[in-house]
């Protein structure tokens, strides 16, 4: 079933609503033995689980399922806004109105006189005055947090090294490069160096990843499309399988690549 068009609410009852959350929120953390021993440290793990579950939903596109999964996200950041009140440090207003002069700093084509016409000009606006704000201390690179997944911490660097004018001048340029790295995979392959297979791999799935940005594809998302895909065609061969009274383990390559090719007209 369809979910209904939602009916927007007004900036009070916005207000009201996350009042009534950071007073459950305050309840909860005196009465509930669990909410009461919660730490930055214990709910740092369920806060990564949440964040996944949410790009799950967003992938999905559902919206039930994105309200539901940016629900649980708003309250592990309420939870952390509490405890730092708690510690005395900072409470929830101190957050909001960080990030909003934040907001105005960084966005100086719209709160000042800075131009900007498209989007690629407000990124390099913004690698810019993130540098400021840093006092040119930090590197271009040092944003990046380390403990990203490499995938998508390669497809970050690779964008703030271009933000800084470290980049290929025209985007067909990248495929000599990928060109380049399958060469000398094979090379290392060859030479049955495990050292320099993983290195060469890592060039490779780089040079890759770079091709993927300079051709507006996010690479983690296209990724996730394909696992999907793969998924789904493989769980088509276990279940024609399964029908057939047969094991995959007892068929042959030959059997099994039939039924993918069956699986990829009716998986797209």
């Amino acid at each position: 079933m369809m979910e209904q068009n939602h009916t927007a609410h007004s900036r009070d009852e916005k207000l009201a609503a996350m009042g009534r959350i950071m007073d459950t929120l305050d309840i909860l953390r005196v009465k509930c033995p669990w909410d009461a021993k919660q730490t930055n440290e214990s709910l740092r793990p369920n806060t990564i689980e949440e964040v996944y579950e949410l790009a799950q939903a967003l992938l999905d596109g559902k919206p039930a399922e994105i309200r539901k999964e940016l629900g649980d996200v708003l309250l592990h950041v309420l939870f952390y806004a509490k405890i730092g009140e708690e510690n005395g440090e900072f409470d929830i207003a101190d957050v909001a109105d960080a990030l909003n002069s934040k907001l105005i700093f960084r966005h100086p084509h719209v709160f000042g006189n800075v131009h900007a016409d498209t989007a690629h000009d407000v990124e390099l606006n913004w690698e810019q005055i993130k540098l400021r704000e840093k006092d040119g201390n930090k590197s271009v690179l040092s944003g990046v947090p380390a403990s990203l997944p490499a995938l998508v911490k390669a497809f970050r660097v690779q964008e703030k090294a271009a933000n800084s004018g470290f980049d290929w001048e025209t985007p067909s340029q990248v495929w000599d490069k990928v060109r380049e790295e399958m060469a000398e995979v094979e090379e290392a392959v060859e030479s049955h160096n495990e050292n320099d297979i993983e290195a060469e791999f890592g060039d490779l799935l780089f040079s890759v990843i770079n091709a993927a940005r300079l051709y507006g594809v996010n690479p983690e998302n296209a990724l996730e499309r394909t696992n999907r895909k793969f998924i789904a065609r493989f769980n088509h061969i276990e279940e024609s399988a399964k029908a057939a009274g047969r094991n995959l383990k007892d068929m042959t390559l030959a059997e099994m690549d039939s039924l993918w090719n069956e699986a990829k007209k009716n998986v797209r």
